[in-house]
């Protein structure tokens, strides 16, 4: 019979939870269980109890306990969550009615002879004995019943072996969240933390450790850990990749407790736990520029972005928009990213709708462009537009120059015609030392734009590298090649590339337009460049999926194993930003520049690639192309020397 009840029992409440008015009555009847120890106590039996003042003092102490029941909702958790918000509950059933029948008494005996018969209301030690076992039952009951679910009723799932790196409030949170996950069992078997006050003291019941106890290949077998979780939400950047590196060495899978500020509702839940990810091993401490010179620079003023829609165009257009200009006029050819920009910076800044325009524009275009500067009159260009990815650049040499060059000529051009105050171009460490087109179209446009500062237009240029999750860059693409079970492939193992966050990049950029004073070239410091074969392996180790292979695919035409920030005739001049530099490049006469790239426009009409990027050889002389079809051309191509002033 029993075990049929079992059966029955665990069929029924496997998957639910037991009703409230079921947890009133067991507790109902655990309250007459403490007290009747509690009479049994008082009189060492209950042979000598005088039974009608018991049942006087019974009645009176169950209403009061089931009112605080009640008040205190002690009977409506989940028992088998049931945690510290539980207990406090616990202890409100029962101080509660403790403390009133203390005040009952107080009151009672103030009166001679008393209202209340002493022998028919409980005392001060008897109340106090049957509220301390009554809370010792509850609590008791509740321990029993998650024991019992956790044996009988719970579905055998996986267990995974847990350290948590962070013996602070997070860690705590993180521990407890962890309990409470239904699809699988977390064994947390450690603490890490980095104040020796903690280390060797336990949190939870789990002994906390310094790290270099843990984190060891001996700790790891020992304990069959498979997941580390950084549960300090402030860590410095190049503390959590020092922490991930080591363990993603070990073979664990690591994650991060998220800031408190994203969790749902103020709450944490298991499942907001977060995976590293290959951005976070790739970012720096973050570079602090001087916000008050961008304010000065962009407030009340009206400001053209071109290319907006894009990576650093969208950014930058975000970032503006939080200083408060007259007007942002965003220009891009691509119409669904801007449709989506359009979208969100509506929605961001619903109460400055007034001061977004958005323009459907490509360029190259010099009479659109024109009726764009004469419909706005921009005091300040961001010229984020261009065609940057390498290999389709090597493939459309006409396309890349119409762009790169001829729409920066255009955009420039009008800048000085309608009395623009600054123009900043962004640009890339492609440029230096090119050995593709893409490189040296860019290239190009800074010669040009450099040759054009005057005492009305201040022409500034940014270079950097590969910024982070870029629309087309190297991260992107091993996702899709992991979503798809690999393999990842790289060109090169040896291949390096400098690394930036997009919103990095974009202050870089503001900065630098508030920094320059016309004809200057920004660079600034990138940290140590990556090996992107190294970090395709770090990506194949933070999925768990290490069963995914790296396949080298030879080097595309025009790529070069490493990127350049400074050429070799340039030198880089220190500014008052320990992180950004001032490069100091060759200068170019003017006339001969005009000269040469009128001639290009000429050659360009004639859509002979061999002839263009002949042509772009004979300005850019350092332009020497690698595993490309124009490499014939490096021989034959006498460098312009007409172009130095």
């Amino acid at each position: 019979m029993l075990k049929k009840l079992s059966f029955y029992l665990v069929k029924k409440y496997r998957h639910s939870t037991i009703p409230q008015w079921y947890v009133l009555m067991m507790d109902t009847a655990l309250f007459v269980l403490a007290f009747f120890l509690m009479e049994a106590f008082r009189v060492n039996g209950l042979a000598s109890l005088h039974v009608r003042g018991m049942l006087v003092k019974f009645v009176i102490s169950l209403m009061l306990t089931l009112i605080f029941y009640f008040f205190s909702g002690s009977y409506r958790g989940i028992i088998r969550h049931a945690g510290m918000s539980d207990i406090y509950k616990i202890l409100m059933a029962t101080v509660g009615p403790a403390v009133l029948c203390w005040l009952v008494n107080i009151v009672n005996y103030q009166f001679h002879p008393p209202i209340i018969p002493s022998g028919y209301l409980l005392s001060y030690r008897e109340s106090l004995m049957l509220y301390a076992i009554l809370a010792v039952l509850l609590t008791a009951s509740r321990l029993f019943m998650q024991r019992v679910y956790n044996l009988y009723f719970r579905r055998r799932r996986p267990v995974q072996n847990v350290v948590i790196y962070g013996a602070g409030a997070a860690g705590i949170i993180a521990h407890n969240a962890l309990k409470q996950e239904s699809d699988k069992e977390y064994r947390v078997v450690a603490f890490i933390d980095d104040d020796m006050s903690k280390v060797n003291q336990e949190l939870n019941g789990v002994q906390v450790h310094r790290a270099r106890t843990v984190l060891n290949p001996k700790f790891v077998e020992q304990k069959k850990v498979t997941l580390l979780i950084i549960a300090i939400p402030s860590i410095r950047v190049m503390h959590k990749q020092a922490i991930t590196n080591r363990a993603l060495d070990l073979g664990l899978t690591v994650k991060a407790v998220p800031h408190a500020s994203t969790w749902f509702n103020g709450t944490f839940s298991a499942n907001q736990i977060q995976d590293i990810k290959i951005e976070d091993l790739l970012e720096r401490e973050s570079i602090k520029l001087d916000n008050v010179n961008i304010v000065r620079e962009v407030v009340d003023k009206t400001i053209l972005v071109t290319g907006a829609a894009g990576s650093i165009g969208s950014e930058i257009c975000r970032q503006l928009m939080q200083y408060k200009p007259a007007k942002v006029v965003m220009l891009d050819q691509a119409e669904s990213p801007m449709y989506d920009l359009q979208f969100e910076l509506r929605n961001t800044f619903a109460d400055r709708l007034e001061q977004m325009e958005f323009v459907i524009a490509n360029v190259k275009d010099r009479a659109r462009m024109e009726e764009v500067f004469e419909l706005y009159h921009p005091q300040l260009v961001y010229h984020a537009a261009a065609y940057k990815h390498v290999p389709f650049m090597e493939e459309n040499p006409y396309e890349a120059v119409y762009i790169n060059v001829f729409g920066t000529r255009n955009l420039a051009d009008l800048s000085i015609q309608y009395g623009v105050q600054k123009f900043v171009m962004i640009s890339t460490d492609k440029a230096v030392n090119p050995t593709n087109v893409m490189g040296a179209t860019k290239r190009m446009a800074e010669i040009y734009i450099q040759s054009r500062s005057n005492s009305t237009t201040h022409f500034v240029t940014t270079r950097f590298g590969n910024v982070l999750g870029s629309n087309g860059s190297v991260i992107p693409l091993f996702k899709k090649q992991l979503a798809a079970g690999g393999p990842l492939t790289v060109t090169h193992r040896d291949i390096i590339r400098y690394f930036m966050t997009i919103p990095e990049a974009c202050n870089l950029v503001l900065e630098a337009g508030a920094m320059g004073e016309g004809g200057d070239i920004f660079v600034f410091d990138m940290g140590k460049p990556v090996k992107i074969y190294d970090m395709a392996r770090k990506m194949i180790q933070l999925s768990g999926m290490n069963n995914v292979e790296i396949k080298e695919i030879g080097l595309r035409p025009g790529e070069k194993l490493y990127e350049e920030l400074l050429a070799t005739k340039e030198n880089a001049i220190p500014t008052y930003h320990p992180k950004i530099m001032r490069a100091q490049v060759r200068r170019y006469a003017l006339e001969a520049i005009d000269r040469e790239y009128n001639d290009l426009w000429h050659v360009l009409e004639s859509m002979d690639d061999m002839r263009i990027v002949g042509k772009m050889k004979a300005i850019v002389p350092e332009f020497l192309s690698n595993n490309s079809i124009y490499c014939k051309l490096d021989k034959s191509t006498p460098p312009l020397s007409s172009l130095n002033e």
